[in-house]
């Protein structure tokens, strides 16, 4: 019996190859992602989920070129993007009005407890968490094999999706450290 790999949204793909764009402009981006061996992603984003592989081998591939910290810059932008689409086309109007409405510490529980229903499009393999003792925090524990750059992927999304629905305020302390074979990605919000 085999088991099939885990799948992840394609914005984690798209967004990140658009936010190297952003910073490199579309023919270094292009140069870049052939010397990495992704030149396959040239006019050629994905349209649906994709292997998680996918993803962490494009991260891995970008931190050992470009650097950490420019990896994690470029996986924070492209975080951010990925929230942008998510509150254009996934993420109902009506929710996010209701949302907005309420308290800030509920708004929290209410759009924590929402995604976690959808957390396999962007966990894959891993596993999602949230709480709101002693304070309010979100946690990806990313188990396929990868680098702890790629929590900045998922601090550059919740700090926009908090910051659009819950309080524009929110401020958040990322721990993202390698423990065992896994990258346990904890976040610390202020909200």
């Amino acid at each position: 019996m085999s088991i099939s790999p885990s799948r992840i949204g394609p914005n984690s793909i798209i967004q990140t190859v658009g936010a190297l764009e952003s910073a490199y402009g579309k023919s270094e981006t292009e140069k870049l992602l052939k010397k990495i061996g992704q030149g396959y992603l040239i006019n050629n984003l994905p349209s649906e989920m994709v292997e998680e592989s996918k993803f962490h081998s494009l991260v891995i591939a970008l931190q050992k070129e470009i650097g950490e910290a420019s990896t994690a810059k470029i996986l924070k932008e492209s975080g951010q993007r990925t929230a942008k689409y998510l509150l254009k086309v996934r993420i109902p109007g009506p929710f996010q009005t209701i949302v907005k409405l309420l308290p800030a510490g509920l708004a929290f529980k209410v759009f924590l407890f929402a995604i976690s229903k959808n957390a396999w499009t962007f966990a894959g393999s891993g596993e999602f968490s949230y709480g709101s003792k002693p304070a309010p925090n979100v946690m990806v524990k990313v188990t396929f094999p990868s680098h702890p750059v790629v929590g900045n992927f998922y601090l550059g999304t919740f700090t926009a999706l908090l910051r659009e629905l819950v309080n524009p305020d929110t401020e958040i302390k990322a721990d993202i450290r390698k423990e065992g074979s896994a990258i346990l990605c904890n976040y610390f919000c202020r909200i």
